[in-house]
């Protein structure tokens, strides 16, 4: 197994873990678990390769992948219910899938020897779109637009490190675990210190 197939293999079983704690909270069918742990698992994926027109699409060429996700939902339908605090899971194990995520898209992206700021936004769009559909479809507010959260900010930071650092190493793993490193470090930063951007706040017109 390559290592870029590795981290997409990963990617997919812990965002489908997050996409059926969501749906346990809902208090959904195993069908909806299923259905919500495998869109939020191949959602980002889905899109960057879309994009990149890179054919065929990654769970179309080996739908092993839908398989692990929804292995991922039926461990979470059996198991949810011992979870003392689900949301808490939740947000840690998104902050574990992001940081998996954006370096399996960032890896994608530079294999393909896209320039510098589509191998960004590729590693953001695989690490973040999965959780919008997710929260989307399941109608919650976002995490990606949480009020000042380092989310999209984290993803962007560590494919952006990924992207100037590739060029000037010699073995392929050390940009995408500078990728890893720096995405999670932001993301989990923000949840247990409260680093955030600043927020905008209306204030009246001056007259």
């Amino acid at each position: 197994m390559t290592l870029l197939a590795f981290l997409d293999y990963a990617s997919v079983f812990i965002f489908a873990l997050t996409g059926a704690l969501v749906a346990s909270r809902k208090q959904l069918d195993l069908v909806g678990f299923a259905f919500v742990a495998c869109l939020t698992a191949v959602g980002g994926g889905t899109l960057r390769d879309v994009l990149l027109d890179r054919n065929p699409i990654f769970w179309i060429a080996q739908p092993a992948y839908i398989g692990v996700a929804c292995a991922a939902a039926l461990i979470v339908f059996l198991t949810a219910h011992r979870f003392e605090s689900r949301l808490k899971a939740l947000i840690w194990l998104d902050s574990l899938a992001l940081a998996v995520a954006v370096p399996a898209g960032t890896g994608v992206a530079l294999a393909l020897g896209q320039p510098v700021l589509v191998v960004v936004l590729m590693g953001t769009i695989t690490g973040c779109m999965g959780g919008l559909l997710r929260d989307v479809v399941l109608d919650d507010v976002p995490t990606v637009l949480k009020q000042g959260e380092l989310y999209v900010t984290a993803a962007f930071a560590g494919a952006t490190v990924a992207a100037f650092l590739a060029p000037h190493v010699v073995h392929p793993l050390l940009p995408l675990a500078a990728c890893a490193g720096v995405t999670w470090a932001l993301r989990a930063g923000s949840l247990a210190f409260g680093w955030k951007l600043p927020v905008y706040k209306s204030r009246p017109p001056r007259v």
